[in-house]
């Protein structure tokens, strides 16, 4: 049987800034899963859409059309609301770790479909398999036992749920075309709306350790998302929050468990305790719950007890030692004044270097590698005195690590105490 349209008019459409109509979308992306498009007559059309981008219109039968290539899982059957966590992907960026089981204390469930680490941003499940015992893959049944009877999951998403979208997305990190907005926002989406989930809240960052270092992109890119899902009937709102910094002091996968585990104990580092809080309103207001005392659920050991619960369903021991790196190595002042800049992008790279995350995604990454931050920007501090302390079970690793922090921590001589302190994670609110 002929193919409806040929690949070559669709990208020349596209290339010449004109529209694609939804046929020509729904064949190109059907097309493409099957093997009849190939890789590089979608690399071109990639590259097309970043330099002529789409419309609404466009996105959303893109999207719609990258969910069509696979299968759509459903939560009704669930006594609760449902409603998820999206977060673009940062430094130290632990939250799903502490939010989920909050969020479930209240009665609504949190069918958090995570992924792993690539390059300097850190994977959810990366840090939980730090847990001693615990399994990312769970099927559909499990996942679903799980959300039924605790509230809150934390898992890989099958490879069923979107396929266009994950053999688009490794083109396009070989391609520089990642950050085409219409093709984010469509890769994201398409796979939260092909979840089931009935509720999303979006955590976009912005700054240095963020995909989005501008604030307007990351504005654009927020905007296109929340529109994506409500064109599609699941009610969204998304969060831009501030990357420019790491979150919290503690950067790796055991160690975001560990400072994670603080928050969920009442503790934990404030801009952690603040975002963890934000995103846990936004996602229990969606979900008609709008008057929960979050803040009270994280001292109060109800959080814990869900996290416990959650970490247990999937093989995982909640109060085994968490591993720790074999070596360790500190980073010191060069000079008195106050500490003006932590630059997460330096940070994330350091942690990546020292074996916390991996280059290609068949690498193995060090449960115990990463960084402990032991001063804060806006700080003054002495010479001599400990900035960082590098973890890592590879010590030749610490050399280009310590490469990758110069110029990331400037100390100012000349700076007043508060120079340069994070303001409020928060950014603004779109939805």
């Amino acid at each position: 049987m002929p193919e409806k349209f040929d690949a070559v008019d669709v990208i020349r459409t596209k290339r010449d800034n004109g529209r694609l109509c939804e046929a020509q979308i729904d064949w190109v992306v059907d097309a493409y899963t099957r093997g009849v498009v190939a890789d590089e007559q979608m690399a071109a059309l990639a590259m097309a859409i970043f330099l002529n981008g789409m419309d609404r219109a466009e996105i959303a039968r893109w999207t719609a059309a990258m969910i069509a290539s696979g299968e759509r899982m459903s939560f009704e059957k669930l006594s609760r609301p449902t409603c998820d966590k999206h977060s673009t992907g940062g430094v130290g960026d632990k939250i799903t770790l502490p939010l989920a089981p909050l969020v479930a204390c209240f009665d609504v469930a949190v069918p958090q479909l995570s992924g792993r680490g690539l390059g300097h941003t850190g994977g959810t499940l990366d840090k939980l398999e730090a847990i001693p015992g615990w399994q990312a893959a769970l099927d559909n049944d499990r996942m679903m036992q799980i959300l039924d009877e605790i509230g809150a999951v934390i898992c890989a998403a099958g490879s069923g749920l979107a396929p266009a979208d994950k053999k688009l997305y490794a083109l396009r990190d070989i391609t520089s075309t990642v950050e085409a907005i219409p093709l984010i926002a469509s890769s994201i989406m398409s796979k939260k709306i092909a979840e089931g989930t009935g509720a999303l809240v979006l955590d976009v960052k912005v700054g240095s350790g963020a995909f989005m270092k501008d604030i307007d992109q990351a504005r654009e890119l927020a905007r296109t998302m929340v529109d994506l899902g409500v064109d599609a009937g699941v009610n969204t709102v998304a969060l831009l929050t501030d990357m420019s910094r790491p979150l919290g002091r503690l950067i790796g996968n055991a160690l975001e468990v560990q400072e994670s585990v603080e928050v969920l104990a009442g503790g934990g580092p404030k801009d952690v305790v603040d975002l963890t809080c934000a995103l846990a309103r936004e996602m229990l207001t969606l979900a008609g719950k709008p008057d929960c005392d979050v803040e009270q659920a994280l001292q109060d050991g109800r959080a814990m007890d869900v996290w416990k619960r959650m970490i247990a369903a999937q093989g995982g021991d909640p109060e085994a030692e968490l591993p720790r790196a074999k070596e360790t190595q500190d980073v010191f002042a060069e000079q008195d004044g106050v500490l003006t800049e932590l630059d997460a992008l330096s940070i994330g790279v350091a942690s990546w270097r020292l074996g916390a995350g991996r280059a290609r995604k068949e690498e193995q990454v060090q449960a115990g590698a990463g960084i402990e931050i032991h001063v804060e920007p806006g700080e003054r501090v002495k010479a001599g005195q400990k900035l960082l302390t590098l973890h890592t079970d590879t010590p030749e690793r610490f050399e280009r690590a310590q490469e990758s922090l110069v110029g990331g921590l400037v100390i100012d001589p000349d700076a007043a105490p508060g120079t340069g302190a994070r303001g409020d994670v928060v950014l603004d609110r779109i939805g």
